[in-house]
C-alpha cells in the first residue's frame, strides 16, 4: 500500500518558501521557521500571501510535488502543473467515455449514490446519540428523506434527474445539521440552507474551507493515476472547473467535511469567536482558527478504516486516490461499475 505523502499547508502571511539541497526551507521576516524533506510531501498549499521561489517551484514539478494557491479563505486560485502525468490512452478512454450517456449516467449516479448514502449515515448517527425526542423526530424524518431520494435514483433517466434527486436530497441533508449542533452551540451555529461564494453563516463558512482542501485531495489523486480532472461526467464542464474532481468529492463530502465540521464544532474547538463577519453578510474563519481546522483535517486523515472492497484497514486519506484508481479501471472497461466509498 502506498504511503501517504504529507500536505504542507502554509498560512502565515508573507512567508517564503524556496529551496535548500532536497529541502523546503519556510522563512518568516527572514527567520528560518521549518525545514520540510521534499521527498515527505505529496502537495504544498499556500493560503493568501505566500512568497514561493523559482527554483522550488521547477522542483515541485519535476518531482510531481503539487503546488496549489488558494486566497486566505481557501478558495482556489492557481495551481502549478509539470509534464502531464498518466497513461494518454487512459486519458483517451475518458474522452470517449464522457461521450457516451449511459456511461455518463451511470457514474452519476453512483457518485450521488455514494453522497446521498454517506449523508444519511450521518444523519442516522445523530439520531442515535440524540437525547432530544423532537430533535431524534426530525433527524429520522430527514433520515427516511434521504433512503426514498436513493430509491428513486435508480429509476432517474438523464442526468438532469440525478441533479434533481441530488438537490432535493441535499436540501434535506442540510435542514438537518444544525440539529447535530449540541443545544448550546446552537445559536451560534444556525444555518439556513448551503450558501457559498460567499458564505453567509458560520457554519458555511466551516465546511466551506473543509470542501476547499477535500477538492484539493480528490484532484490531486485524480492526477496520480492519470485521469484529467477538467473532465467529469455528473458536474457540467466549464472552463477552469475540476468536473471530474468535483464528480468524486460527493462521495466524501459528508465523512471528511461534514463530520469533522460537527466534531470541531461540538467538542469547542471551534467557536462564535472563530468568525469574523465582512462587509456584504461573508462570515470567514478567523487565522488561528483556520489553523486549528487543517490540524484537525491532517488528523482526520490519518484514521484507519476498514474499507470494504480490500477487506483491510486503511487511512482516511487514501480513500480518495483509491476511487480514484477505481475510477480509472471503469474507463478502462476492467470493473463493470464505479462502486463508491460507503462509510459505516
Amino acid at each position: 500500500m502506498r504511503q501517504i505523502l504529507n500536505t504542507l499547508y502554509v498560512m502565515t502571511p508573507q512567508s517564503y518558501l524556496h529551496l535548500e539541497n532536497d529541502t523546503v526551507r519556510i522563512e518568516v521576516e527572514r527567520e528560518t521557521k521549518l525545514r520540510v524533506p521534499l521527498h515527505h510531501l505529496g502537495s504544498v498549499v499556500c493560503f493568501g500571501d505566500i512568497l514561493v521561489s523559482p527554483a522550488l517551484m521547477c522542483r515541485c514539478a519535476d518531482e510531481g510535488i503539487s503546488l496549489v494557491f488558494l486566497d486566505r479563505n481557501g478558495r482556489f486560485k492557481a495551481r502549478l502543473e509539470g509534464a502531464v502525468s498518466g497513461n494518454i490512452l487512459l486519458r483517451q478512454a475518458q474522452y470517449r467515455q464522457a461521450l457516451n450517456e449511459p456511461f455518463t449516467l451511470a457514474i452519476a449516479r453512483s457518485a450521488i449514490a455514494g453522497k446521498i448514502r454517506n449523508s444519511r449515515q450521518v444523519v442516522l448517527r445523530g439520531a442515535r446519540e440524540s437525547v432530544n425526542d423532537a430533535d431524534r423526530e426530525i433527524l429520522s424524518r430527514v433520515a427516511e428523506s434521504l433512503a426514498i431520494s436513493l430509491r428513486n435514483l435508480p429509476l432517474s433517466g438523464d442526468l438532469d434527474s440525478v441533479r434533481g434527486i441530488e438537490g432535493d436530497a441535499a436540501k434535506n441533508y442540510f435542514t438537518a445539521l444544525p440539529f447535530l449542533v449540541k443545544q448550546e452551540a446552537r445559536d451560534s451555529f444556525t444555518m439556513d440552507g448551503r450558501t457559498r461564494r460567499p458564505p453567509r453563516d458560520r457554519f458555511n463558512a466551516l465546511i466551506s474551507f473543509l470542501y476547499s482542501m477535500l477538492m484539493n485531495d480528490c484532484r490531486s489523486a485524480l492526477e496520480s493515476v492519470g485521469l484529467d480532472p477538467q473532465l467529469g461526467f455528473l458536474h457540467a464542464i466549464r472552463p477552469g472547473r475540476a468536473a471530474l474532481a468535483l464528480d468524486l468529492m460527493e462521495e466524501f463530502r459528508a465523512i471528511f467535511a461534514d463530520r469533522l465540521a460537527l466534531t470541531l464544532i461540538n467538542r469547542g474547538q471551534i467557536g462564535a469567536n472563530d468568525f469574523a463577519e465582512r462587509e456584504g453578510g461573508a462570515v470567514l474563519l478567523e487565522d488561528d482558527a483556520r489553523r486549528t481546522v487543517v490540524v484537525a483535517y491532517q488528523e482526520r486523515k490519518q484514521e484507519e478504516i476498514m474499507h470494504p472492497l480490500l477487506e483491510t484497514k486503511i487511512p482516511l486519506g487514501l480513500l480518495p486516490l483509491l476511487q480514484a484508481r477505481f475510477m480509472a479501471r471503469v474507463i478502462r472497461g476492467e470493473m463493470e461499475v464505479y462502486l463508491p466509498f460507503l462509510a459505516k
